[in-house]
């Protein structure tokens, strides 16, 4: 069965970098995961178990990366970030006892309380595994959980093969590991694809993967069907292509949803308004004054934050519920023109990637306009939402073969983010590290013991130096200098276990020192770089 009008592909994209610090009680980087969970991911994943429990015909996909699920996964961060959810809990507790009930101020006061309490809730359920939920939606059929390349590393700007391949394998280990099963589909760390990458893929087992749809537009030979359609490469992964229509009614501040005068101010928190003695016991040990999470205003409109006026949480939701509806009937009039205009047997599809962290962390509201927005397709014949792996088992045998251009979902759809003037310094440094893998892994492999303990830790420092995160940061100014810590940290820790290797030197209390600092990647396949 068809639908009417087409498909649509909604496509959630959840990375954060791997951030663990054991040798400090606090530490604001960790607090990115913290919040995240607050804010996006129990959001959403409880909104998809309530559709599953009315019994909604939804299909949603999502990306899940390897440094997140571990995160997700460590005693010392879900110990920590039940700390944080006390701390956050009591500062609500605070505030509703301070704020009359019947005031604007006690209604979003109660409002966090009460959140926060739901989550408490969802958690006991899962007993703490926030990806749980995940698991029990793909197995019932509901969602498709893809995998990423290891450590979001920024595959166009590695030195080649030997490099690109570690990470593609990598990725779809820890995937198996996390979800019991191998993926059928990878999210390439910000679409980042470059030619003949297609040839590792397959090798891996990749079935498909998104990119952006210039990408799909500059391809040889030209898409006979637009961005409407996935091609299939020469190397057999198929592509679906970012629709940039959907795009911008989600991401544009200015354009979008998300710039609505009556949603969340995302840059006002109590933890700069309220005063310093009130706020200190919420904050970090080192007393700095930073965003807590409670936010009491609204955008307003293009005023100046201390004009923004209170925020009315009931508005704002059925807001949100009212834009979801709207996101479906544009999507249903943007159907019935493609399919008026292609007149094909196969539908067309249109496929909205986003990432996962702007629905409820960025955009606090968005976990109701996602859920709203299943429960307007699922009602609508010429809608229907669907997932890559479904759409390639109806349709895959009548994609056109294409070589897709170089291309990025960053800024004009290339690399400049990644290579610019504030991190271009790392790549002669990632580069060396990448070659010397490869020699270590053909003078090394195979001799077991602490050799390989050294290589398999040399492995997982480089695929966390490789990591895209550290250069975005840099050029877009958020916390710079953390990004070239880290960088410069694995950097070091590469080199040192290089030399012990090459110097027969090995320390057993070095390694196992690193290893304990970075527990993810287990079991690394190391010959994937020779």
């Amino acid at each position: 069965m068809t639908p009417d009008g087409g498909y649509l592909c909604l496509m959630l994209h959840a990375h954060l970098p791997f951030v663990r610090h054991p040798e400090h009680d606090d530490f604001l980087e960790e607090d990115w995961l913290f919040e995240a969970i607050t804010e996006t991911y129990v959001p959403i994943f409880a909104s998809l178990l309530r559709l599953r429990d009315d019994k909604v015909p939804y299909r949603i996909s999502l990306s899940v990366t390897p440094p997140l699920a571990a995160m997700l996964d460590d005693a010392l961060l879900r110990f920590r970030y039940r700390r944080y959810l006390e701390k956050l809990t009591a500062l609500c507790e605070s505030e509703v006892r301070g704020n009359a009930a019947d005031t604007e101020l006690g209604r979003v006061a109660r409002h966090y309380l009460d959140r926060l309490g739901f989550i408490e809730k969802c958690l006991a359920t899962w007993r703490g595994d926030v990806l749980a939920p995940l698991r029990e939606l793909q197995n019932a059929g509901f969602v498709e959980v893809l995998t990423c390349n290891a450590t979001h590393g920024f595959l166009p700007l590695m030195s080649g093969a030997p490099a690109r391949r570690a990470q593609i394998r990598a990725g779809v280990n820890a995937y198996s590991r996390s979800f019991g099963r191998r993926p059928r589909g990878m999210w390439l760390a910000e679409c980042g694809y470059d030619h003949d990458m297609d040839q590792i893929l397959g090798q891996e087992g990749v079935d498909y993967v998104f990119m952006d749809g210039l990408g799909v537009q500059y391809g040889r030979p030209a898409p006979a069907r637009g961005v409407f359609a996935p091609i299939r490469t020469p190397a057999g992964p198929a592509v679906f292509a970012r629709d940039q229509e959907t795009g911008r009614q989600v991401w544009s501040a200015d354009e979008g949803y998300p710039g609505d005068a009556v949603y969340r101010e995302f840059y006002r928190d109590i933890g700069w308004d309220a005063g310093y003695d009130y706020i200190r016991p919420y904050l970090h040990q080192d007393g700095v004054r930073r965003g807590v999470g409670l936010k009491y205003h609204r955008v307003t409109g293009r005023v100046p934050l201390h004009e923004k006026q209170l925020y009315a949480p009931d508005i704002a939701e059925g807001k949100a519920r009212e834009h979801g509806w709207n996101f479906i009937f544009n999507r249903k009039h943007q159907l019935r023109a493609l399919r008026s205009a292609d007149r094909g047997a196969i539908p067309p599809l249109i496929v909205s990637p986003y990432d996962a962290e702007l629905f409820g962390h960025w955009w606090y509201e968005g976990p109701w306009f996602l859920e709203a927005a299943l429960r307007a397709a699922a009602a609508d014949p010429d809608v229907e939402t669907i997932t890559p792996s479904e759409y390639l088992d109806r349709h895959g045998h009548s994609l056109q073969v294409q070589r897709p251009n170089p291309s990025t979902w960053g800024v004009d759809s290339t690399n400049k983010v990644w290579l610019s003037g504030q991190n271009a310094w790392i790549y002669r440094y990632q580069h060396w590290c990448e070659r010397e893998m490869t020699a270590l892994v053909h003078r090394f492999g195979g001799r077991g013991g602490l050799h390989e303990r050294a290589l398999r830790q040399a492995g997982r420092e480089l695929l966390l130096l490789q990591s895209s995160d550290w250069a975005f940061i840099m050029t877009t100014g958020t916390t710079p200098p953390y990004a070239a810590k880290r960088f410069k940290q694995h950097f070091a820790n590469f080199r040192s276990l290089r030399d012990q290797l090459v110097n027969e030197d090995l320390r057993e209390h070095e390694v196992s020192a690193l290893e304990a600092g970075a527990p993810i990647f287990a079991n690394l396949d190391v010959a994937a770089w020779g």
